[in-house]
């Protein structure tokens, strides 16, 4: 692995669309099919591998092809896998090395462990070729050390670093809520947030009247308004939904469903009850969890969601 001042980078270069299909790849195995980063389907512009692990030391990321996957996959290397990130770059898509997931237990919440995410990052991202990071941390942050964390990452890594949060719907309900401020605080920098509207119970939308249950047009608009109501870029919202059976424990939709919100915020079509008070035409797009939760499910959500985002403004 490259040492901290020794790094050689293929700079990231962006090189997103405008709207944008955002999948996991499962770096574990579970009831889900396994695959190889190589066998992502082609609808997928941004894949986020999940995901990277902590060490002994505070903040200070390591990652690997882990053993479970490689052994049901007949035989998996990092080297595999590096050449397999090569490939979907010369197919024009992104792959980017998500941080935490439920069990994730990374902590950055002094200078120390800033520093050592973003040396530790930077050093992945040099090794992997990854083309940034996604910060999807479900037990907590702390949005100032963070931010400096990925400040420091991308003046290491290059401009074009991406950034991507995956939140969990009760985290971006505030802007005054550590995930909330960390992407406003980060806006100048940041890429995409793909919040997970899912697994959460009802929740209030932006207009504060009413708690919309998940699983419906309503309840992803509404908290999708949130956040463009209240400071992020229309091209940094994403909303992000379960690829079917077996992805989560509730607020499963039809692709459909999630394409029906998509209309209704960038264009005021499909709605339901909920409509924000104005469009969204620059709205980013779509994630799922997951790829592997997809093509186990028959490919629906990529192949309804990501052609409906070519579709859009």
């Amino acid at each position: 692995m490259p040492v901290p001042g020794e790094q050689v980078f293929r700079q990231p270069t962006g090189g997103l669309p405008k709207h944008l299909l955002t999948g996991y790849w499962h770096n574990f195995d579970n009831p889900a099919v396994e695959l190889r980063l190589r066998d992502v389907p082609a609808e997928y512009d941004l894949v986020a591998v999940a995901f990277a692990e902590a060490t002994a030391t505070p903040g200070a990321l390591t990652f690997g092809v882990d053993p479970g996957l490689a052994a049901a996959l007949g035989g998996y290397t990092d080297a595999d896998f590096t050449a397999d990130v090569r490939t979907l770059h010369s197919r024009g898509k992104r792959v980017i090395l998500s941080v935490g997931g439920e069990t994730g237990r990374v902590t950055v919440n002094n200078a120390a462990s800033a520093t050592a995410f973003a040396d530790t990052a930077a050093a992945l991202i040099a090794r992997y070729g990854f083309d940034g990071i996604d910060i999807d941390l479900e037990n907590g942050l702390n949005p100032t050390y963070m931010a400096q964390a990925l400040r420091a990452l991308r003046a290491k890594v290059g401009s074009g670093l991406i950034i991507a949060m995956a939140p969990q719907t009760i985290d971006m309900q505030n802007p005054a809520g550590g995930y909330f401020k960390l992407a406003l605080d980060i806006k100048d920098i940041l890429t995409v947030v793909n919040t997970q509207y899912y697994n959460s119970g009802a929740m209030l939308g932006c207009d504060q009247n009413a708690a919309y249950g998940q699983g419906t047009v309503n309840f992803i608009v509404a908290l999708a308004c949130i956040q463009l109501e209240a400071g992020l870029r229309p091209d940094q919202v994403g909303l992000g939904l379960p690829a079917g059976a077996g992805a989560a424990g509730g607020g499963i939709v039809a692709p459909s469903v999630v394409n029906a919100a998509l209309d209704c915020l960038a264009r005021g079509t499909n709605c339901g009850s909920f409509r924000p008070p104005r469009t969204y035409p620059g709205i980013r797009g779509a994630m799922t969890w997951s790829v592997n939760w997809d093509v186990s499910n028959g490919n629906g959500f990529a192949n309804t969601v990501g052609p409906h985002l070519d579709t859009l403004p």
